[in-house]
């Protein structure tokens, strides 16, 4: 039981991104590598990607790590010059509540 209530024990300072491009997934590993909170996308064109999907375990929501994968998602998406559809609700919800220019200018509207 202890060790459960360590692995809620979610620190935004210990929160790492990785992009596994050959996947076309964002990843988090969460509790060492056991569980993980992902992204899905998709290329759907030469320069447009779908960004589709984000899970995070149930025990680890609620806790902004989907906010990470979404900042990462969109952030990757300005720096490759890319459009983005916004097919993932949440990633919708994170656009809307971070409303950066550079974004917006990456989004199919």
């Amino acid at each position: 039981m202890a060790q459960a209530a360590q692995a809620l024990d979610v620190n935004a300072s210990q929160i790492q991104v990785e992009h596994d491009k050959k996947r076309r997934q964002f990843v988090i590993r969460l509790n060492g590598s056991h569980d993980r909170a992902v992204l899905l996308y998709e290329y759907v064109g030469k320069k447009t990607v779908d960004l589709q999907h984000t899970e995070v375990p149930d025990a680890y929501r609620g806790r902004g790590i989907a906010k990470h994968l979404a900042k990462a998602a969109m952030d990757f998406v300005v720096e490759e010059d890319l459009k983005a559809h916004l097919t993932c609700w949440y990633i919708q919800k994170y656009v809307k509540e971070n409303p950066q220019p550079q974004y917006f200018e990456h989004i199919y509207q």
